[in-house]
């Protein structure tokens, strides 16, 4: 009898959603590993939502028609959403099977672990930018602006302060990159627009949860070079 799968994707805008921007890269990797399974794909649930938005209506959606039908629930990317602790604990704690095309080995115990990993790096990144701010209060740094870290950072002038926050979180972002920049330059993407189009399509986001482009790229080179 041939098996059952339930395909979940996830997408960060819904101009990614309906241009198949990443959502295309997801569907092969799922067909992939579909073919190689000899399973078929019963259903799929598409997500288009940040990151760091623990609300997952259609995640919910495809463990219960797992779970009804009993399907094994099939991801793309896992390492795409290793760093939201509450998904990791939903799919542990689900009781689905669950398979992810980039991860095949990946179990319960696998995720618990990348669970604890992804709540503690949220922690100390918090942690760094309350000590920024902190310390920047020590040096009779004034704190607050009405027009947000963003646009002090592009205006290039008011809150130290905010700025310090916004480029400790960039760099932490950016860290977390390194080794897909690494893999994506061994396979010979090394132009801005090569890497640009390359994190686009693996769904990965800037640090303001957009979209890559080359002044972006440019951005994020330079803080791993840093």
């Amino acid at each position: 009898m041939t098996s059952k799968l339930v395909a979940y994707h996830r997408v960060s805008t819904a101009k990614q959603g309906s241009s198949g921007l990443g959502l295309e890269a997801q569907q092969a990797a799922i067909a992939g590993c579909a073919a190689r399974a000899g399973a078929i794909v019963i259903a799929s649930f598409t997500e288009v939502e940040s990151g760091k938005n623990n609300a997952r209506p259609e995640l919910q959606k495809a463990l219960h028609q797992a779970k009804a039908t009993g399907a094994t629930l099939v991801i793309a990317k896992l390492d795409r959403l290793s760093r939201n602790a509450a998904f990791l604990l939903t799919l542990r704690d689900s009781g689905v099977r669950f398979l992810a095309a980039d991860m095949p080995a990946a179990d319960n115990l696998t995720v618990g672990i990348m669970a604890l990993v992804a709540q503690q790096e949220r922690e100390a990144i918090s942690k760094r930018t309350k000590e920024a701010l902190q310390a920047a209060k020590a040096r009779g740094t004034k704190l607050g602006n009405p027009n947000g870290a963003a646009a002090l950072l592009r205006a290039g002038k008011g809150n130290a302060a905010g700025v310090e926050a916004v480029k400790a979180k960039a760099q932490d972002h950016a860290e977390m990159l390194r080794p897909v920049v690494e893999a994506f330059r061994a396979q010979g993407r090394v132009s801005l627009g090569a890497l640009a189009e390359a994190l686009n399509g693996g769904g990965y986001e800037t640090p303001r949860g957009g979209t890559w482009h080359k002044t972006s790229v440019k951005n994020l080179l330079d803080r791993l070079a840093a």
